[in-house]
């Protein structure tokens, strides 16, 4: 390959989650280090290999390994305990087996970037000599509340109203991660997010998609316990710094991208007038959720640009895409950066997804926010408490935010006594978000100091580097 040719000064294995919600913000984070000269090669399984479309001119190497299931991926397997524990017996094989591989290709890897959600593969860098690098595509607030639970310093189920961890605002239970507020849903899924701090004392380096202004407090209260470094925001640079001029999107698409419908629309649109909404590829509404969230945004007179995926279009009431198709268009993709960035979005009705809110905070976007589950009420805690960019739709004693409140706070958002302090805030942390990741940032001189950690490990060795 072109960029085998290259003099590198070092070589990382990354080893995102499968999902383009992990997959995306390490891949960013290896667009960067190829930026600083170092080799980068992403790891994902033999069967999204075969969905995935990648964009060539990143200069960044693609290998699989099995989880086991090369056939069908998480969905063939009977149940969640069962896709962690094959991909952990199976996993650990055939990635050892890659770095094998790689190591006699003339250009042997230096360090192991692994998913926080695998912190078996410690065990594999281990064995390599490797630089044991955790990376964490969840917030530094959800993470440090993991790990007390995982340590014991949070007992579960929680005991009271109040959460008070270092670090961290005061919050109330439901602000949480909902597994570890409501531990009868998803127990595979706390497994999973508490696990990851099991030998987190291993590791050498431990990395977060995030920068430091975005979670001061609690960055500096982990960075003194571990080498612990925020790289983000992880968005394309041509977003922010614009150092990377080939960095338009994010190279790896799960689905096909078809942009036309839904810019050629927002270009007929007033300025700041649209509310885009989105709860991202994995969450799911219920029927009435969805009918609810449908019916407040046509009681909202607002413009609206929906994505809602082909196989949840059943949900929405009947003969809504017509009754209001001269305000709003539903689309079953869309691409999410050209659309946070087009100048006539007002504000983005949001699951709370950290990649959405990491992408919205970056571009400067006010948010209403939904959370549905896993680490989004917490994101959600922060858009409206400490960032001070947007306002949570709160729920009813049912679980399910109404049309009314969805009205409501779309209002708020885009026209009433808040709209301009929130929109204020946005544009603050659009600026803070570029400043961090550009020249001489807080995310580009961290960076710059993992990038001389790897440079040390080659002149070094791998089995000599400490």
């Amino acid at each position: 390959m072109e960029n085998d040719q290259r003099a590198w000064s070092a070589h990382a294995l990354a080893f995102p989650f499968p999902a383009q919600g992990h997959i995306n913000p390490v891949l960013q984070f290896c667009k960067r280090l190829v930026s600083k000269g170092v080799k980068a090669t992403l790891v994902t399984t033999r069967f999204l290999s075969k969905s995935i479309h990648v964009d060539p001119s990143s200069n960044i190497d693609l290998e699989t390994i099995s989880d086991g299931f090369d056939e069908g991926g998480h969905a063939q397997a009977e149940s969640v305990e069962a896709y962690v524990s094959t991909f952990k017996a199976v996993g650990s094989e055939t990635l050892a087996n890659l770095i094998r591989k790689l190591n006699d290709s003339g250009h042997p890897v230096n360090a192991l970037i692994y998913d926080g959600t695998f912190p078996w593969a410690l065990d594999v860098a281990k064995q390599f000599g490797l630089l044991k690098v955790m990376f964490c595509t969840q917030s530094c607030a959800v993470s440090i509340v993991a790990y007390h639970v995982q340590r014991g310093l949070l007992r579960v189920p929680l005991s009271g109203p109040v959460v008070s961890i270092p670090g961290l605002p005061l919050m109330e239970a439901a602000d949480t991660p909902s597994f570890i507020y409501d531990l009868s849903t998803y127990t595979a899924f706390y497994d999973v997010l508490v696990n990851q701090f099991i030998n987190i004392d291993e590791t050498d380096w431990i990395l977060h998609s995030s920068f430091h202004k975005m979670e001061e407090e609690v960055v500096d209260w982990m960075a003194k316990r571990w080498r612990l470094r925020t790289i983000g925001p992880t968005v394309p640079s041509m977003y922010l710094d614009k150092r990377i001029e080939s960095d338009k999107s994010y190279a790896i698409n799960l689905f096909k991208p078809n942009a036309s419908a839904c810019i050629n629309w927002l270009h007929a649109k007033p300025v700041a007038s649209v509310v885009y909404v989105s709860f991202g590829s994995v969450a799911e509404l219920g029927v009435e959720q969805t009918r609810e969230l449908a019916w407040g945004l046509k009681g909202s007179n607002c413009y609206f640009l929906w994505v809602v995926r082909a196989t949840e279009l059943f949900k929405l009431p009947e003969n809504f895409v017509e009754e209001t198709k001269e305000k709003g268009l539903v689309v079953t993709w869309c691409p999410q950066l050209e659309v946070l960035t087009h100048e006539a979005i007002g504000c983005f009705l949001t699951h709370c997804g950290f990649n959405s809110v990491l992408e919205a905070l970056s571009l400067g976007v006010p948010m209403v926010a939904v959370p549905q589950w896993s680490d989004q009420p917490t994101n959600a805690k922060y858009v409206e408490d400490v960032w001070k960019m947007g306002i949570r739709a709160k729920p009813d004693e049912e679980g399910i935010v109404r049309r009314e409140v969805v009205e409501v706070c779309l209002r708020e958002v885009m026209e009433g006594d808040k709209a301009k302090e929130i929109r204020d805030n946005a544009r603050n942390w659009k600026r803070l978000s570029k400043e961090a990741i550009d020249e001489g940032g807080t995310s580009d001189k961290n960076i710059d100091e993992f990038v001389a950690a790897l440079l040390g490990k080659t002149i070094l060795g791998n089995s000599d580097f400490i």
